[in-house]
């Protein structure tokens, strides 16, 4: 990558400020998986607290998120977002990658086959394996996944890992229409195939995806463990961002 700073710009402009609807200061967005909340901002330390409070009503009582990235303006947001009543929850890394930098030939392990999430069965697949290693109930995301493959399947696809007719890893990727970059969501593996490369080749499967589509660029909103296996396949770390959660 030439010019990160160019691609994290490329990137706050075109996936974090692109989705609406925009108020002047901050965006709303509503993504796959039933996401709410503020995903860009733009503020001062003269009117971030009064733009935060009009966050707070426009949103009302339901949960929502605000996503800070370790660049954002404020440098004292975060403090402003805890006084107001937000949570933060563990921090993430911002990872992209050109896709043209990747190895899209990665093979799984002997004995797993990848293959693409086509129907219902496999879509409950998927969310028991989400269910399984990341906890909680991911039959929301189901639910909207297998909505985008059949009405917007421009937009997304799925992937799971099988050993025979086992499912062991789900993972997906979402496509941006109108801009450089694809995302990646998800690659939870059931622990006894863990560190058997199964993570990395659904990394490639999802990335030779991308490139047939046109993307140049693969982002990840990376958690620590996966963080050190993304930056080895030619990853860069652009920033590093929180969520903080209110209600």
């Amino acid at each position: 990558m030439d010019d990160p700073n160019a691609v994290l710009a490329a990137f706050d402009d075109q996936i974090r400020r692109g989705p609406g609807p925009h108020t002047d200061n901050a965006v709303r967005a509503e993504t796959l998986g039933g996401w709410r909340g503020v995903s860009w901002s733009r503020l001062t330390p003269a009117d971030a607290d009064q733009k935060i409070a009009e966050q707070i009503r426009r949103f009302g009582g339901r949960p929502w998120e605000w996503k800070h990235y370790s660049h954002d303006q404020p440098s004292d947001l975060p403090e402003r977002l805890i006084a107001h009543g937000f949570t933060p929850q563990e921090g993430e890394a911002l990872l992209v990658a050109e896709v043209a930098d990747l190895d899209l030939h990665v093979r799984p392990p002997e004995g797993v086959r990848l293959r693409p999430v086509e129907n219902d069965q496999d879509v409950a697949a998927f969310v028991k394996i989400h269910d399984e290693v990341f906890g909680g109930d991911y039959s929301e995301l189901g639910r909207l996944l297998l909505d985008s493959l059949t009405n917007r399947p421009d937009t997304v696809a799925a992937v799971l890992a099988t050993a025979g007719a086992t499912p062991i890893s789900a993972a997906r990727a979402e496509f941006h229409e109108g801009t450089e970059f694809a995302s990646l969501w998800g690659g939870g593996t059931l622990p006894a195939w863990r560190g058997r490369g199964v993570f990395r080749s659904l990394v490639a499967y999802r990335a030779a995806l991308a490139k047939a589509r046109g993307y140049r660029y693969l982002q990840v909103d990376a958690m620590p463990a996966s963080r050190p296996i993304l930056l080895r396949l030619g990853f860069v770390e652009l920033a590093t961002t929180t969520p903080f959660t209110y209600g």
